[in-house]
């Protein structure tokens, strides 16, 4: 079949990797445009041109493809069967959406119609769901409204950060994606319940700072949910303090108020909660620092039992 693909970051690889491998013919790669990176802002490709430049296939950047004439062009000279999107960035427009004889097709990392949007696999974590799966849907004008053709329930691990589970997601997607593609002609599309539509909407830096009058199970979701970004964070003497690692404690029975430390081990720093719950930090980066075990950072910033994370 031969197949625009359309995506940008590191979990789209694994679909791009199996369709190239299952001798589908990619005729055109399109991706976000290069961005800066680092403390140097570098322009970096996305990981999906790197890879296409690899394989040799055409790759083309559009700023912004609803207001692009060329992409347009592009894609209607090459007569594709099928367009793939996988976590490409950008609203797609309705002429090119239904230029393919079978038009374009979504892999979305949810069940849907849960967790529509930008950010399924951290807001389900934040969510405290024990289950998310994959969907192939057709798209149409609207953000992840399109009729399903295939889904896969997927387990939740206990402890699993996003990164963990989308990079688990990426690669059980691919599967399914290409077995989807293999039976496009024999499926019959189901249209979504939009009655049971929940939503997943872009992060924001803000979202990582922590309320430490949230009760700790809370806490420790919104630390897996967003790591490596925006990450969880807070304050400690108006040091922002990132938090990569911890885990609730459960209960206490010291008196104390939400963010005051209440222990220092080298198992981490246990922090008070709501509901008289506890947090046990055990990896952190302080602000323009590298990041550690939360031992090494108490030994040095010279931290003591009662001081307030805000």
């Amino acid at each position: 079949m031969k197949i625009i693909f359309f995506g940008s970051p590191a979990s789209a690889l694994p679909s791009f990797k199996k369709l190239f491998e299952a001798d589908h013919r990619i005729e055109l790669v399109i991706t976000q445009s290069d961005k800066p990176r680092g403390r140097g802002k570098k322009l970096t490709p996305p990981p999906i041109k790197e890879l296409a430049q690899e394989l040799d296939i055409p790759c083309y950047q559009p700023h912004n493809i609803r207001q692009d004439p060329a992409a347009f062009e592009k894609i209607k000279n090459i007569k594709p069967d099928l367009i793939v999107v996988v976590a490409y960035g950008q609203i797609i427009p309705a002429s090119i959406i239904y230029l393919p004889r079978h038009n374009s097709v979504n892999l979305h990392f949810s069940l849907l119609p849960k967790y529509r949007g930008a950010s399924p696999v951290q807001w389900a974590l934040l969510k405290g769901e024990e289950k998310t799966g994959l969907t192939i849907f057709q798209l149409n004008e609207k953000m992840d409204e399109g009729d399903i053709l295939s889904q896969e329930e997927v387990e939740i691990l206990p402890d699993e950060k996003a990164y963990e589970l989308e990079a688990r997601l990426a690669e059980r997607g691919a599967e399914l994606l290409v077995k989807t593609i293999s039976q496009i002609d024999d499926i019959h599309p189901l249209r979504q319940d939009h009655s049971q539509a929940t939503y997943a909407p872009k992060l924001r830096k803000d979202d990582g700072r922590i309320d430490w009058t949230n009760e700790a199970p809370f806490i420790d979701r919104q630390v897996r949910a967003f790591t490596p970004w925006p990450s969880a964070f807070a304050f400690l003497n108006e040091t922002r303090i990132k938090i990569f690692e911890g885990k609730s404690k459960g209960k206490h029975a010291l008196k104390s108020s939400p963010g005051q430390i209440l222990a220092m081990s080298k198992e981490g720093i246990e922090v008070s909660c709501g509901q008289s719950s506890s947090y046990l930090i055990q990896r952190l980066q302080p602000e323009n620092k590298k990041e550690m075990d939360a031992y090494a950072f108490c030994l040095g910033a010279k931290i003591k039992i009662g001081h307030v994370l805000t």
